[in-house]
């Protein structure tokens, strides 16, 4: 398939997918298994894309952004805590990513991996949302420093590709008793220094191929990272709101059908 057209779908699928608790990374292996192309040369443009979907949250929250910066010149507890929480909440992602990174690296590669973490995940959504009460904490600076240390743990979950970081930051917010609509900011925002993290070590760790034939070059990874950020856009307003309505359960279905048609597609082609 030509590369253009390539690079405008796995950009559509990451922007679709990325906040969503579906999994991105899944999406795109599985993507990358469909279309036929090279798995490892696209691996680098996978992640980097992602900071397209990581920029439309800082668009679309820009003020609460602008006044958690202005709080901390001021010292308000609130911008303290805010702050406090994404940092505490992403360390353990950045320490066990750094020490499994080749573990997780090799994860990236299979796609059946994928299907069976959809399959999974969907069924582990729908027994949460039956069995979670409806949570009292509302609003990120209110979530208490041991909930984010736990929600930063369960985020390290998503390293399996399928799993969904999104996914495992807002289901474990929720079983912690965070609401819903703070348990979905809460991932979001988490989101930009955990894939902020992710995407500068990739790009220190493949410098090298990203003006050679060896990888995907860097006009391909601008266009991805152009069109995941207007289709992240336009899909996390959405997000927040079916969620307040219907909760998680259609994205429960939505991951045990796609996951089942894909193990039973990779077992028979």
């Amino acid at each position: 398939m030509n590369d253009l057209i390539t690079t405008i779908l796995l950009g559509i699928v990451e922007g679709v997918t990325e906040f969503l608790p579906v999994s991105s990374t899944g999406h795109l292996i599985l993507a990358g298994a469909l279309l036929g192309y090279d798995d490892s040369r696209w691996q680098l443009f996978n992640i980097v894309i992602q900071l397209g979907a990581i920029l439309a949250v800082v668009v679309l929250y820009w003020r609460t952004f602008w006044a958690v910066m202005l709080g901390l010149v001021k010292r308000e507890p609130h911008s303290v805590r805010f702050v406090r929480n994404l940092l505490i909440a992403f360390l353990p992602a950045a320490a066990i990513g750094l020490a499994f990174r080749k573990q997780i690296e090799a994860l990236l590669l299979q796609p059946i991996v994928v299907a069976i973490a959809l399959i999974v995940g969907g069924v582990a959504i729908l027994v949460i949302e039956w069995l979670v009460k409806p949570g009292k904490t509302v609003g990120v600076a209110d979530i208490p420093a041991s909930k984010a240390v736990g929600i930063g743990f369960l985020q390290c979950l998503a390293m399996i590709p399928g799993v969904s970081r999104s996914g495992a930051t807002i289901l474990g917010a929720l079983t912690l008793g965070v609401e819903r609509r703070t348990a979905a900011e809460f991932s979001f925002f988490l989101a930009i220094p955990t894939m902020l993290g992710a995407s500068v070590l990739e790009l220190v760790k493949h410098h090298d191929t990203l003006a050679t034939a060896q990888g995907v070059g860097i006009s391909e990874i601008a266009i991805g990272f152009v069109v995941a950020f207007i289709v992240a856009l336009l899909v996390v307003r959405w997000f927040v709101g079916i969620v307040g309505r219907r909760g998680f359960g259609p994205f429960a279905w939505y991951r045990i059908i796609v996951g089942t048609a894909a193990l039973v597609w990779l077992l028979t082609k």
